[in-house]
């Protein structure tokens, strides 16, 4: 079954005579009223609302330790050293076998 050709430039045109209409039909109402009225519609123009000040949310700084992590393929942690006990970690890690690695870990300090 074949189409139907559009013709875009007849679409445009008929687009383009109902907009003309719209604008006509709305500057008829302008013209009828009163200067009085425009003036004082003018003149009544409303203030912009105030803003309301926004507050900041207080960002608590969470302080963090870092340490050396021993975990098996699963990611699953098995031993945890000192970030100046790399070397206990990385022995540690070689006496689990090939499939474990050392990785640094950051956890948040709690205070009490």
């Amino acid at each position: 079954m074949a189409r139907k050709v559009v013709n875009r430039k007849e679409l445009r045109a008929q687009a383009d005579a109902a907009e003309a209409a719209a604008k006509s039909k709305k500057e008829k109402p302008a013209k009828d009223k009163p200067a009085k009225e425009k003036k004082a519609k003018a003149e009544k123009a409303p203030k912009p609302a105030a803003k309301k000040p926004s507050r900041k949310k207080v960002v608590k700084d969470v302080r963090m330790k870092a340490y050396w992590g021993v975990f098996n393929q699963t990611m699953k942690r098995l031993a945890m050293f000192e970030y100046a006990d790399k070397r206990a970690a990385q022995k540690k890690a070689a006496e689990l076998g090939g499939n474990h690695f050392v990785q640094l870990v950051k956890e948040a300090i709690v205070e009490a």
